[in-house]
């Protein structure tokens, strides 16, 4: 019988069978094989197709500068702006677009919306930030950069705090730690502290109160600071203070700490000054707080007065300050009768509730040999 032959149309040329599949190919037996192109065969010598992989994409980059310089030209831009904003106690007006400030800050996304109402819109009114920290704040958010200044560097700290800006934080914190010193360093530990800028009077931003009156403890004002990420700045100011004591308390910015700050610094042992220069610190600090809030002076100091060391000063000097408080009351009577006891009784344990502890920089007096905590 005639063998029975395949039909020409059933017949695949072996050029056209699949790798994996011919018998004659020494290639891996798997269609999963990572291989690209037409390979040839070392048996037949034919090229043989492999499923083609997907190329991954790949991420290009422009040049970064030409971006940063035509997104700086937005800002404070009327063009193509859709939200106003009325800044600082000069109510300056400031444009910006509404999307870039939503898609960069939390804060702003919440403050704006989702979208803006009909008509004209109403402008934003943020009365407790100056306009020259807003506009740097407002650099940063569209191009993450911003051009700092030693004069404005703490109100842009504070907004960034206040709007979240942890990055815009960290590199104004490291700006003023470079800067720091006797002029700027009291404003520092007060943004360091109280968590915002504000001096003698109440004000709005994170909400917290720094006024000489302020009866909140240094541990509290401790933990603001750490919360919003300033505990570095107000460990760096305190110890600056502690070195450079004597510049500091001449200052101005001393003048205006609140209670929480100069508490924390009237705390330290390490301060290079002697007690009678911090008493008297003490009374001119106490003296401007009660002219600008209008109350005694006494009412004022309350909340600090008890951290002086009085036992420290002499019998000649606490007589003199015991003379000068009957005019001008300025610490409890009775602060001033436990000194004394340390002195008549040649012990410093006698002094309840008066610190005898040395400071750095106190000054050697004959009874000092009588205080049994002498400085470490």
């Amino acid at each position: 019988m005639p063998e029975t032959m395949t039909p020409l149309s059933e017949v695949t040329p072996p050029h056209l069978t699949p790798l994996w599949e011919r018998q004659d190919c020494h290639l891996p037996n798997k269609p999963d094989q990572q291989t690209t192109g037409l390979l040839g065969c070392a048996s037949c010598s034919l090229p043989c197709p492999t499923p083609p992989m997907e190329t991954p994409g790949l991420v290009v980059h422009g040049e970064a500068a030409p971006f940063s310089t035509a997104l700086r030209s937005l800002v404070n831009n009327p063009l193509y702006s859709d939200v106003r904003f009325v800044v600082g106690q000069e109510r300056q007006e400031v444009f910006a677009h509404r999307c870039l400030l939503a898609c960069r800050c939390n804060f702003f996304q919440r403050l704006l919306g989702s979208e803006p109402g009909p008509g004209v819109p109403s402008p934003v009114v943020l009365s407790t930030v100056p306009a020259e920290a807003f506009l740097a704040v407002l650099e940063f958010l569209y191009t993450n950069s911003a051009k700092l200044h030693r004069h404005s560097v703490l109100e842009v700290l504070t907004a960034a705090v206040e709007y979240g800006l942890e990055e815009l934080r960290e590199l104004c914190l490291q700006f003023v730690m470079k800067v720091l010193d006797v002029e700027l360093v009291c404003e520092a530990l007060q943004v360091g502290v109280a968590g915002q800028a504000c001096r003698w009077s109440p004000c709005g931003g994170l909400g917290y109160m720094a006024s000489p009156v302020s009866t909140r403890p240094p541990s509290f004002c401790s933990q603001i600071a750490v919360s919003f990420g300033l505990g570095p700045l107000q460990e760096r100011c305190v110890a600056f203070i502690e070195a450079h004591s004597q510049e500091t308390l001449r200052t101005r910015g001393f003048l205006e700490l609140s209670a929480p700050a100069l508490l924390l610094l009237l705390r330290s042992d390490k301060l290079c000054v002697d007690e009678a220069e911090l008493v008297l610190a003490a009374r001119s600090w106490a003296r401007v707080g009660a002219a600008v809030l209008e109350r005694p002076v006494a009412e004022v100091a309350a909340p600090v007065v008890r951290e002086l060391r009085l036992a420290l000063l002499a019998p000649a000097e606490l007589s003199a300050l015991e003379e000068q408080n009957r005019r001008e009351p300025l610490i409890p009577v009775e602060q001033i009768v436990e000194a004394w006891k340390c002195h008549a009784l040649r012990r410093g344990d006698a002094a309840r509730g008066a610190p005898c502890r040395r400071r750095r920089g106190t000054l050697p007096r004959e009874h000092h040999r009588f205080l049994d905590l002498p400085f470490k």
